[in-house]
């Protein structure tokens, strides 16, 4: 079996590690004996979202926002046919914030989005402290973990869901608990580190989800998950610890040995 990826805009969109997110995919497509072509689609270069099964476009500073927030909107019709007929988004930070209504920068420009997310985000100012740290989301009974680090607040509209419920860090807009957006097979969040080698159920979730709509309701075999989910529970530990602890501190170590268990 073949799934097909489109990586958008690879060269401008790509902090802390987001492109290990197709890595993961790519590795836990392979294990399981299916081929995931992934295509680089950059500015300027076509894009026709019925070749693909997947998209995925990872997070960049304002500048590189604006270098691509032109050009997604020639994407725009595609993608959105694509969304309708059932194709899988993943979109981090810039690129989540770009699949909105607006970006307004903390200069007050307004970056305009697409409208496939029902959200809209604003930076409240340069001197409003960025939302940074380990995070934390209940994600449909289950722990998803990343790293956040934004000035923006996103505001979720009627349109989407969110793609979970924080349980450490700041979400959205550190205000209303929310984390991501949802809307049929497009997911948007803040949670980098990359997101999927630390969240095997999450990457899989996805993989089932174009293997459906492409080749019907597969099974998909378990895999040997104990390296990512020692990243999983390491993630978690580091989100929960009390910053005070000192590295031989008693309680962090007991912490520790909890979290291998």
């Amino acid at each position: 079996m073949e799934l097909r990826l489109a990586h958008l805009y690879p060269r401008h969109m790509n902090l802390y590690g987001d492109r290990g997110n197709i890595i993961a995919l790519a590795y836990r497509c392979r294990a399981r004996g299916i081929s995931l072509v992934v295509e680089e689609v950059e500015v300027g270069e076509p894009f026709h979202a019925q070749r693909y099964d997947m998209v995925f476009i990872g997070g960049a500073q304002d500048r590189e926002q604006r270098l691509v927030s032109a050009d997604l909107q020639e994407k725009a019709l595609s993608l959105r046919q694509g969304v309708e007929e059932g194709l899988v988004v993943l979109a981090v930070c810039g690129g989540y914030q770009l699949l909105g209504h607006y970006y307004r920068t903390a200069e007050g420009e307004e970056l305009p989005g697409i409208g496939l997310l029902d959200i809209w985000t604003v930076h409240p100012g340069p001197g409003a402290p960025r939302l940074i740290g380990n995070a934390v989301v209940d994600w449909h009974g289950q722990t998803v973990v990343g790293f956040e680090n934004h000035g923006g607040r996103t505001y979720l509209g009627p349109g989407v869901q969110p793609l979970g419920r924080v349980l450490r860090g700041f979400g959205n807009n550190g205000q209303d608990g929310t984390e991501g957006a949802t809307y049929k097979n497009v997911f948007g969040t803040y949670l980098h580190g990359p997101l999927l080698p630390k969240n095997p159920h999450l990457a899989d979730h996805l993989i089932h989800l174009a293997l459906a709509r492409r080749h019907g309701h597969l099974y998909l075999a378990p895999l040997d998950d104990a390296l990512e989910v020692q990243a999983h529970h390491h993630a978690l530990l580091r989100a929960y610890r009390p910053r005070i602890l000192s590295f031989r501190n008693p309680v962090r170590q007991a912490w520790e040995r909890l979290w291998k268990r």
